[in-house]
């Protein structure tokens, strides 16, 4: 594992960007309707301001939510520290390369709990070679567009080879 473990969620050093980029719809886990690009009504500057009060005010699904890091690495690797909220420029692109940090961080996630599989040798090397371009590689917004339509595809079937191993429900999205 790397020195600094990029799934390791720091919303201090993020610009709330699963408040502003993600949508939810009012249910049992949001107690309102919002849309994607819409900063969320209970957003104060980059901070909850019901964080403390989430689960009383209805936002079962906030307090659920773990972006495994992608925010506070595309804040800090992608962007250099700034924020949507001082440059509205940065709407747009910050949104997107959280969305794609979210599925590099999805792999790097999956690809860890593939170490618990009997892998054969040719395998685990594949694994570790994923795992080790996914955490080394340093992001930008480009970058992030080309992963989805490139080294996310190799590692999508990598998953669905490998459940031959061990049927794990985590790898289910790759199965059918």
């Amino acid at each position: 594992m790397p020195q600094t473990d990029h799934l390791e969620t720091d919303c201090s050093k993020c610009a709330a960007l699963c408040c502003l980029a993600l949508a939810f719809d009012k249910g049992k886990d949001f107690a309102f309707d919002k849309n994607p690009g819409e900063p969320c009504r209970n957003l104060s500057g980059h901070s909850c301001s019901i964080h403390d009060r989430l689960t009383q005010e209805g936002f079962l699904g906030c307090v659920a939510y773990d972006c495994l890091g992608a925010g506070n690495r595309v804040v800090q690797e992608v962007f250099g520290g700034r924020s949507w909220q001082t440059e509205p420029r940065l709407t747009r692109p910050m949104m997107e390369a959280f969305s794609g940090m979210r599925e590099v961080h999805k792999r790097i996630d999956l690809l860890r709990a593939a170490e618990t599989l009997p892998l054969k040798q040719g395998d685990e090397q594949a694994r570790r070679d994923f795992l080790g371009r996914l955490e080394q590689h340093r992001w930008s917004g480009d970058a992030l567009n080309d992963f989805e339509v490139g080294l996310a595809l190799e590692i999508d079937i990598f998953f669905h080879a490998i459940q031959t191993y061990a049927p794990d429900p985590r790898f289910a999205e790759w199965h059918a």
